[in-house]
């Protein structure tokens, strides 16, 4: 296998480019996550047939990285007092191509290699590419793998280079026109112009309710499912519609006034009115995903990028009602959202009241649209069949968001509707994830024509009628509760920053809350709360401890809404905490903020 390039280092273009609240969001969630979890990295893979020219290939990329901003760019840390992450653009960064020969890899094991290998985001090379040879001699077919990072590309953005780069290798390996403008700085400017009065004033009626139904399974048992106890790491279950069914779901959306992403909405939130009994209207709450490009910035739609953005969605389903009216239900519910495409979900948990802490959704449906430029009379393959060369449509492996859920919905070239369903097994297992999909597909399926057209939605859910329910993994216990900051001394001037009283991991933060809220009397100075105390009487900064610690990832859930902030953080370990310190300051380093201090207890 050659060695796979690497970005160069090279004099800044522009930096200091705001992070967009979306972002800092994913930041956030991968930060908790630990590492391994691979949260929010997608990937795309298709065939390439004919003669592939590896220089020819290499040179089209560079051209279009050239040209993206998005593909030169990476994070890095405020130079002011705001110590969040911000994007900077190099002047040069060479995109990351490995290659396989034919027999040193299978292209399955290379998505998964790929997905599993972490994304370094201080560094420009949020899109990886992997060529993998199918057959001896270069001349068969070579699997393209597509690796891309959500912090800083969406799917929407991988197909828009992908075409970039296919029009470059049949120009020769050169990409036409110039730098893209609007670029990345652009949208970012944007984001941080918006005001957000508006935008809190209309989350704040229509944050999700936190008792409305989010998952589509039943509490189960320890042995639902699989029957094997509960399951590791992702699943994914696919089920198609022919281009037939696909065309009639469409056509009966349309002619209630919606979409097929409408509908699919809409059969997503019948089963999630199923897992409830009874006869009255239920709340239902998930996740869809907004292209972020519905924003008025002129060119926007074709703008490589993280703009993809995820909002909750919420609908009272009534089995009363008629299925046109749930359609026009969800239809306006979409609608109104739209209008905040680039609002963080941490800015909705907090102008519904409850700033970091996350919010009730626990699924996400995706309806993924085509290009518009890759239709019957895209001249694109044309051209590189001049040149003896035919590429498939690529197929999408959707992205771990971090939910129990993820559904999406894709069309592929010949007209069939592709619904894959990546679900937690520690949540839902394979049995229930494919009877769940199974289930969806037989919606789309059969609501077009079930009484003719004009089923209500007790009629819809009739059609499931001996169907099982489908059950989560674990039966529901108490849970235990999260990790959070106990406030021992609040800050006496705002932006004067935190400093992280960081016990060991089996110390207990009543303990040094005691220790800290009475007289020097009170300190055991053979464990090394006499520095606490100190702190505590000095200084203008909030003195927070984390309660009950678990380890690094239990720190860092507990420090979010700090982080959020982007204001000064230091970290006190007592005595047994040192490595535990430095362990929580590497891996905020690591996504991209600043380092935060260790300070010892002599200090």
């Amino acid at each position: 296998m050659a060695c796979a390039t690497t970005a160069e280092r090279r004099p800044f273009r522009s930096a200091g480019l705001p992070v967009a609240p979306c972002q800092q969001d994913m930041l956030l969630d991968m930060l908790a996550a630990g590492p391994g979890t691979a949260l929010h990295v997608e990937q795309l893979h298709l065939r390439w047939h004919g003669q592939l020219d590896r220089e020819r290939f290499r040179a089209a990329w560079q051209s279009v990285a050239d040209r993206e901003t998005v593909l030169r760019a990476c994070l890095a840390p405020g130079d002011g007092p705001d110590t969040r992450p911000t994007v900077t653009v190099h002047e040069r960064a060479v995109p990351e191509i490995r290659h396989h020969p034919h027999g040193s890899a299978d292209w399955y094991s290379v998505i998964l290699a790929e997905r599993r290998r972490a994304f370094d985001l201080r560094r420009p090379g949020a899109l990886r590419v992997c060529l993998v040879e199918e057959e001896p001699g270069g001349a068969g077919p070579v699997r393209v793998v597509l690796t891309c990072h959500h912090a800083l590309l969406d799917d929407w953005s991988v197909r828009l280079l992908w075409r970039s780069v296919l029009w470059a290798y049949a120009r020769g390996g050169v990409a036409a026109g110039g730098v893209r403008r609007p670029d990345l700085g652009d949208h970012a400017r944007w984001v941080a112009g918006r005001e957000t009065g508006a935008a809190r004033e209309f989350w704040s009626a229509a944050a999700p309710d936190a008792g409305a139904v989010s998952l589509p399974v039943r509490p189960g048992s320890a042995t639902a499912g699989t029957g094997t106890g509960l399951g590791t790491g992702l699943g994914r279950a696919s089920q198609r519609l022919s281009a037939g069914e696909a065309r009639r779901l469409r056509e009966w959306a349309v002619g209630w006034g919606a979409s097929e992403g409408t509908a699919l909405h809409a059969a997503w939130a019948l089963l999630l009115r199923r897992v409830v009994p009874g006869e009255g209207p239920v709340p239902v709450v998930f996740a869809m995903t907004v292209s972020g490009r519905g924003v008025a910035l002129e060119g926007v739609e074709r703008l490589p990028g993280p703009l993809r953005n995820v909002l909750p969605l919420s609908v009272t389903v009534d089995p009363v009602t008629g299925m046109g009216g749930l359609l026009a239900d969800v239809r306006d519910g979409v609608l109104g959202l739209t209008a905040y495409e680039w609002v963080s979900a941490g800015q909705i948990q907090e102008a519904a009241g409850h700033p970091g802490r996350p919010g009730p959704v626990r699924s996400l449906v995706s309806f993924a649209r085509p290009l518009s430029d890759a239709g019957p009379d895209d001249p694109l393959p044309r051209e590189l069949a001049a040149q003896g060369v035919r590429v498939t449509e690529p197929e999408t492996v959707p992205a771990h968001t971090g939910l129990p859920l993820s559904l999406t919905a894709r069309h592929t070239q010949d007209g069939e509707l592709v619904l894959t369903l990546v679900h937690d097994r520690a949540a839902v297992g394979e049995e229930d994830a494919a009877a769940l999909l199974a289930q969806t597909a037989l919606l789309l399926r059969e609501l077009p024509t079930h009484r003719g057209g004009q089923a209500t939605v007790a009629d819809a859910l009739g059609l499931l009628d001996g169907l099982p329910v489908p059950s989560a993994s674990a039966a529901p216990g108490p849970e235990a509760p999260p990790p959070t900051l106990h406030t021992l001394r609040p800050s006496t001037r705002p932006g004067a920053g935190t400093v992280l009283l960081l016990p060991p991991p089996t110390g207990l933060a009543a303990e040094i809350g005691a220790a800290v809220g009475h007289g020097p009397g009170a300190v055991d100075p053979t464990v090394g709360y006499e520095a606490a105390e100190a702190v505590a009487r000095t200084g203008p900064e909030a003195l927070v401890t984390v309660v009950a610690p678990g380890g690094v990832d239990d720190c860092l859930r507990a420090l979010r809404p700090v982080l959020a902030t982007g204001e000064p953080l230091t970290l006190l370990p007592l005595p047994g905490a040192e490595s535990l310190a430095h362990e929580v300051a590497g891996r905020i380093a690591a996504h991209g903020w600043r380092r935060p201090p260790v300070v010892g207890a002599a200090a």
